[in-house]
């Protein structure tokens, strides 16, 4: 940006400076004449933004201007108020502010910002049109139409490196894929799925207008990228000098209240194309052939979207539908895991034996709880035991390992998608620095010591070291404090668990209406559910604060770039919803009945609360209860959230102008009264989905219908998503980006862990373990491998040794004996008490089965990962031929150039250049 300083037919207006214009107040078109134009020198990247406009291209752009609108102004009464141009019918309306001109102790303040801002916007080239409050549906808003002439687009376009066409793509589209035909029924139509023709381009250059497909000046620059232009310009844009400090930027002047809002305008009502034969209408297409629910099993047209919306929007949708098309894969092999367990649950040997009177009915087992609990027989939880075998079979330890490989290929194959979307998006050689990197506006405002930068040799702001010192213990320690928070609070749940068991127990043994169900609805079921529901309110309860908490610990940071601002709120984030949506899954999975003790020797919390028992047929389907629960939950309170608030919120907004005819409910303000998608909105989307995949992955040994229920979930998130940014929402202003930004290396992270989680759930919480152990080692039925297992796995313990503090506070039919979980010797072994070798043994069956599981899949993942290139060879070949063509374009054009200069008698041009440039020609040629 700084070699743009440095032209010498350029002059710079330096909008910082405070000059005389003309006052906003009428409804008049505002001129841009009067600027004053100084010949002050300055980089681009400080505060006090500078535009370049050559002289010569202001005066001819009035000019052009004032013909147009003599020839083709519209009148007043007869311009529709729908209309996204201004009274002229000319100029396009590129940005809308508003503000209430409120009487308060504020006012003139707030007077003497705007005029001051507006006039700034004005010195840069920008023209305004006011609309009254009278001229507005309620009476009192004022709109701030802007419009970015040809001058302003061609400046601010080689500013931001923007990419535009300079020749129709010649390169032949692929192969036809033979399954077209049987996807036919998935397409959309071809005008929809790519409107405009592929061109290559180039980064845009004022000096080499000629080369560039300049068909028409007025739509030459797309909606979306004239509105990135605008934003660019009103995020430093100065409004002047406050206690001493500069003060820009709208952001600031909308968060004083200033200003009540600043958008760009949808082309049209989403219901109904625009009268106006000049406008696309995109936002009807889009709304027609993508965000109607009916059109769930259509593909989406990404290219309309990253034209109506910009790289960052379209960038996500292509994610979130490349990521539901690869969770069909997962949920169809999750399902025929399920079906395999459902089929085989009669033939599950140990529910046999639980349910049957003979073995099950004659076990007697220990109290589940101190006192009020009384003994029980086994075969109360048959139906548990059977429903366990769902998940907890061999097919289990298949899925896990299936979804270790397939999180890898998900992963492998998005980087493949990603790269051709780089490509075909034009963000191959995307400049992250123009977009990201370059300085937060509060950043600039924010830090006042300067110190000069070692690259570019300018003066730049910079936070001292001891205050970023001070600000990253303060943010730590409040992270810090919030994760203690949500431990306090999973332990809390566990507390509630272990203090209603007894409860509710009691409850289903005196009350008769219950009977009929205590063989499902057992006490140790009715626990988890209601506590996982109870772990599920305050869940969101702490998400609903640390949102808040979270953005202003970020902002308090004060972070450097954009880029950073994010990074810094995503992990924060990230963190806080880690621990706070799987802590309960962790605690139920790898805690809870794995330090119990065993009768006369329990475990307590706190030295008051007995540590909770799993049910005799594991742990596993608790965990399954959690899972569904939580990951349910969320999904449902999410889409409550996105669609159903929003859409109440506009309705309540516009209930008034719901009757008025399209002559008085203009289009900036039908816009005003839609929802802001805020500069976070992107954000709360990616984590959604990042947490959902989290349950997918980390935990999927446990539910192998994750996967399903995700599938469904996101296949109705795409069109809610879609409907409510088409329908619900004001227009988002355009944004560039190449990737999904630092969610990959969460991602990443998340499918490294999953294969470590999923192979202790496989080892510590599931019954596998333990029945191969006694299927290879302790069987003695050949003909009946696993019959015996139930009477194995529990150990005896005699009533008599039970202390006070433990023993039922009655023995009616007089036990002698209960039976509990556990491998330990009997009471009459020399050992009481102790673990037996089988207990050992099935130990170590566990450690090896960790490593050789591990191993065995990431040694699988890295070998997926190698022999899968990141870039399709394809697309190294299309880069690399469009790198040639247009080097050898813009090589051609500077030689044609040189041509005229020679023919023009133009000293300066010698022969020895002309001869350069043919050599660097033909190097670029053999090249």
């Amino acid at each position: 940006m700084n070699r743009l300083g440095k032209k010498a037919n350029e002059t710079l207006i330096e909008m910082a400076l405070s000059a005389d214009g003309e006052e906003c107040n009428g409804p008049e078109t505002i001129s841009t004449a009067g600027s004053e134009i100084p010949n002050s020198s300055e980089g681009l990247n400080s505060t006090e933004t500078t535009l370049l406009i050559p002289e010569h291209q202001v005066q001819s752009g009035r000019k052009y201007n004032l013909f147009l609108k003599r020839r083709l102004r519209i009148d007043k009464r007869h311009q529709s108020k729908d209309s996204i141009f201004f009274r002229d019918g000319v100029r396009r309306i590129d940005f809308v502010l508003s503000y209430v001109d409120d009487l308060n102790k504020e006012w003139e303040k707030k007077l003497e910002r705007r005029k001051e801002f507006e006039s700034n916007l004005q010195k840069a080239g920008l023209e305004l049109e006011i609309e009254d409050k009278k001229e507005s549906e309620d009476g009192k808003i004022f709109f701030v139409k802007i419009h970015a002439p040809w001058e302003v687009l061609i400046t601010y376009a080689e500013v931001l490196n923007i990419k535009v066409p300079i020749r129709e793509n010649d390169i032949p589209p692929l192969v036809e894929n033979p399954l077209d035909c049987v996807l036919f029924p998935l397409r959309l139509p071809e005008k929809v799925m790519h409107p405009e023709p592929d061109y290559f381009t180039a980064p845009f250059s004022k000096d080499k207008q000629e080369l560039y497909l300049i068909n028409d000046e007025s739509t030459f620059f797309s909606p979306s990228m004239r509105n990135r232009i605008v934003n660019y310009i009103l995020t430093r844009c100065p409004y002047g000098t406050e206690e001493g400090k500069k003060k820009f930027g709208i952001k600031r002047l909308l968060n004083n209240g200033t200003y009540t809002a600043a958008y760009p305008l949808h082309d049209c009502q989403y219901w109904k194309k625009a009268s106006d034969p000049n406008c696309d209408s995109e936002r009807y297409t889009l709304y027609m052939e993508w965000a109607r629910f009916l059109r769930f099993y259509k593909e989406q047209p990404l290219v309309l979207i990253r034209k109506y919306y910009g790289e960052k929007i379209g960038i996500y949708f292509a994610w979130l539908g490349f990521y539901t098309e690869m969770l069909f894969l997962a949920a169809v092999v999750g399902l025929i895991c399920f079906l395999y367990g459902l089929f085989t649950m009669d033939e599950n040997m140990s529910s046999k034996e639980i349910c049957d009177p003979a073995i099950g009915g004659e076990i007697i087992m220990c109290p589940l709880c101190d006192r009020d609990c009384e003994y029980w027989r086994l075969n109360t939880t048959c139906e548990a035991s059977q429903y366990s075998h769902l998940f907890d079979n061999v097919a289990t330890l298949f899925f896990a390992i299936f979804m270790g490989i397939w999180v890898t290929l998900f992963l492998e194959f998005w980087k493949r998608r990603q790269a051709r979307l780089k490509y075909e998006w034009d963000l191959v050689d995307f400049e992250e620095e123009q977009q990201q990197l370059q300085l937060r506006p509060e950043y600039e405002a924010k830090c006042t010591q300067k110190k000069k930068n070692p690259i570019t040799q300018e003066m730049e702001p910079y936070l001292p070291l001891t205050s970023q010192a001070v600000r990253f213990c303060i943010s730590g320690a409040t992270v810090l404090f919030w994760v203690s928070l949500i431990i306090a609070s999973m332990i809390a749940v566990i507390v509630y668990r272990l203090a209603v068991y007894a409860a509710f127990a009691s409850l289903m043994e005196n009350t008769q209406t219950l009977q009929p169900i205590s063989g499902l609805l057992t006490p140790q079921l009715a626990t988890s559910v209601t506590a996982s529901c109870l772990n599920f309110v305050i869940i969101m309860i702490l998400n609903f604060f640390y949102e808040r908490i979270a953005i202003w610990i970020t902002d308090m940071e004060i972070p450097r770039t954009h880029m950073e601002y994010e990074n810094r709120l995503t992990m924060k984030m990230f963190l806080f919803q880690f621990v706070n949506y799987y802590s309960s899954c962790f605690y139920v999975a790898f805690f809870k009945g794995k330090f119990v003790g065993y009768p006369g020797a329990y475990t307590y919390m706190f030295n008051r609360w007995r540590n909770e028992e799993c049910d005799p047929a594991g742990c596993l389907i608790e965990l399954t209860t959690q899972l569904t629960i939580v990951m349910a939950g969320k999904q449902i309170w999410g889409n409550i959230q996105e669609a159903i608030v929003p859409w109440i919120c506009n309705w309540w907004g516009r209930r008034k102008a719901r009757n008025n005819p399209e002559n008085l409910y203009s289009r900036w303000e039908q816009d005003h009264d839609l929802q802001t998608f805020g500069a976070l909105g992107l954000f709360y989307e990616y984590l959604e989905m990042v947490i959902q995949f989290g349950f997918i992955t980390l935990f999927v040994a446990s539910f192998p219908l994750a996967p399903l229920l995700a599938l469904m979930n996101n296949i109705l998130e795409i069109r809610v998503d879609s409907w409510k940014l088409t329908t619900q929402y004001r227009r988002p202003v355009a944004a560039k980006a190449h990737s999904i930004g630092v969610w990959q290396e969460i991602l990443n992270g998340m499918a490294i862990l999953s294969v470590v989680t999923n192979a202790f759930i496989v080892a510590f919480t599931s019954d596998m373990i333990p029945r191969l152990v006694y299927y290879y080692a302790y069987s003695e039925n050949e003909d009946l491998p696993m019959s015996g297992y139930i009477n194995n796995s529990l150990s005896v313990f005699q009533i008599s040794d039970f202390p006070e503090r433990n023993e039922p506070k009655e023995n009616p039919e007089n036990f002698v004996i209960c039976r509990y979980r556990d491998y330990r010797y009997p009471p009459d072994h020399e050992r009481k008490y102790l673990h037996t070798m089988q207990f050992w043994h099935i130990l170590a069956a566990k450690l090896a089965f960790i490593i050789i599981m591990e191993h065995v899949v990431f040694i699988v993942k890295f070998f997926v990962a190698w022999m899968i290139p990141d870039v399709p060879a394809d697309v190294k070949a299309k880069i690399k031929r469009e790198k040639y063509l247009t080097q050898k374009i813009l090589h051609e054009y500077e030689l044609e150039k040189l041509k005229e200069r020679l023919c023009q008698g133009d000293k300066r041009a010698t022969e020895k250049e002309f001869i350069a440039t043919e050599g660097r020609m033909e190097l670029s040629r053999a090249m």
